[in-house]
């Protein structure tokens, strides 16, 4: 009876345990903005731009904006560069609020691109400060090394642009 009774106990324990992990992780998440994973020609720029500049209005970061499309090849290599560079990743997700804005025949966003300086190439990065204002237009392509991009010119860009 009373290894039954232990066992209960345990069990309750790791039950609350869990339950408390989880609503800890669930607010945090609702409470953070988040990024779009693909560039989606559904969603609404507009809407993902005033998001994140709430977003950063709170965490007091910057914002950029990655301008580029399912179909170009290196906006893939540059969302495989930040997964393989954590240091990297970690330096773009504590400095920035981030927001893909799609560029493809399906939709090419002109409204909103109109706004912002000329595209040479993609992905192209826009930096916004806290409020929304252009800070700085980045070709990529002078962040590349290779077939590759260059660890030190990217960290080099992130931490000129993140809020000091």
């Amino acid at each position: 009876m009373k290894t039954f009774a232990l066992s209960l106990l345990c069990l309750v324990i790791v039950n609350l345990q869990f339950l408390n992990v989880a609503s800890v992780s669930a607010s945090s998440t609702q409470e953070k903005h988040t990024t779009a994973p693909k560039y989606d020609p559904k969603r609404d720029p507009e809407k993902d731009i005033q998001d994140a500049i709430a977003d950063a209005a709170r965490t007091g970061k910057r914002i950029l904006l990655e301008v580029g499309g399912e179909w170009c090849s290196w906006c893939h290599i540059m969302d495989r560069y930040f997964e393989d560079n954590p240091k990297l990743l970690d330096l773009r997700e504590k400095s920035f609020v981030m927001v893909k804005i799609n560029f493809s025949r399906e939709n090419e966003n002109k409204k909103l691109l109109s706004r912002y300086p000329a595209i040479p190439g993609y992905p192209h990065i826009f930096v916004l400060d806290t409020n929304g204002k252009l800070l700085h237009s980045q070709d990529t392509s002078k962040l590349e090394s290779g077939k590759s991009y260059d660890l030190e010119k990217f960290f080099s860009f992130l931490k000129k642009w993140a809020r000091s």
